[in-house]
């Protein structure tokens, strides 16, 4: 009996995946939206604060940085090649937390690297369970749910 119910459980929650997957799809897109946006705003300033972190070719990896947080934006939120645009975007969460955040501990509070690790783990379930079924990856790709 115990074994039954739970398993009903389950598949009633399964029911939610997908939309548990886009609604953590649009967050971290949200969550990457002004980041990349400040850094297209001022690519001057953006390539001198990397450069002062010694980011090597600041200038260079600004743009990167940019182009790839606003293509994640874009791509996230459409649900397309989501596998494929977390992997670059957990090396951005990682130069982050390795050149602004892990000096000041764990604590969002104190701009630690808490919310960058967040970031890194909704990327890794994104690349482990795709985009869901609200997504182009679904419509266009069929992917297994």
């Amino acid at each position: 009996m115990l074994r039954y119910l739970y398993l009903e459980i389950v598949k009633l929650f399964k029911n939610l995946q997908s939309i548990a997957l886009l609604l953590a799809r649009l967050a971290v897109a949200y969550g990457f939206y002004e980041p990349a946006m400040m850094k297209w705003s001022d690519m001057t300033a953006t390539a001198n604060w990397f450069g002062s972190m010694g980011i090597p070719f600041p200038t260079l990896n600004a743009y990167m940085a940019a182009s790839t947080e606003i293509t994640g934006v874009i791509l996230l939120t459409l649900g397309l090649f989501t596998r494929l645009i977390s992997l670059p975007m957990i090396v951005i969460m990682l130069v982050a937390i390795f050149t602004v955040h892990l000096p000041n501990g764990f604590s969002a509070g104190a701009n630690g690297f808490e919310i960058p690790l967040y970031y890194m783990l909704f990327l890794l379930i994104f690349i482990s369970f795709g985009a869901g079924k609200i997504s182009l990856d679904y419509l266009f790709f069929k992917e297994e749910q």
